[in-house]
């Protein structure tokens, strides 16, 4: 099996303190950060390790100083700012290839996110002769569901490391957990 490991939008907006916090954000990344430190996850478990990151430009009525929640969000992972970083413990030097996304959209999977030489997700996971993806990261109910089902959707089998992801709100997140694993996504 190819496999690579997919942490999606583990950011210091989307963890305590941030403008989008999830409850779980600081232990998600506590774990991921654990998962890709040790020598096995790199030589044995996965054949690259790639990050997805929400990379606001100027993303239109995503942002609103009224938000819905659903549509519309607080201002958030602004370009090159503190909130779009990496959260730490979470080693950047030990991630492969980064995708940003929402750059002038809302964006919420990370196979609309492109690398720096503007080449997406699924081409270079291609390119690596990836075929099976882990997923975890932030938020499970929204980009890390849309990142599953896109995944599926471009054919490659995947497994959701649930205890490595933290949801926006917990109903929404297991309903979340529910249709990935109903759209063919295994859940461990």
């Amino acid at each position: 099996m190819n496999t690579a490991l997919v942490i999606v939008d583990v950011q210091n907006d989307f963890c305590p303190g941030g403008t989008l916090a999830t409850a779980r954000g600081d232990e998600v990344a506590s774990k991921i950060a654990e998962l890709i430190s040790t020598a096995d996850s790199r030589t044995q478990e996965y054949d690259c390790i790639v990050a997805t990151q929400d990379w606001h430009i100027d993303p239109g009525s995503h942002f609103s100083e009224q938000p819905d929640f659903v549509d519309s969000w607080p201002e958030h992972c602004v370009a090159d700012s503190y909130g779009a970083q990496i959260r730490g413990p979470v080693k950047t030097e030990l991630i492969d290839q980064f995708f940003k996304k929402g750059h002038y959209s809302a964006a919420y999977s990370g196979f609309e996110g492109v690398n720096e030489g503007d080449q997406g997700l699924a081409e270079w996971l291609r390119e690596q002769g990836i075929t099976h993806l882990d997923v975890c990261g932030i938020a499970t109910d929204h980009c890390v569901r849309a990142t599953v089902l896109d995944a599926l959707k471009e054919g490659f089998k995947v497994r959701v490391l649930r205890g490595m992801c933290s949801p926006v709100d917990d109903k929404r997140g297991a309903d979340a957990l529910q249709e990935m694993m109903d759209a063919g996504a295994e859940l461990v």
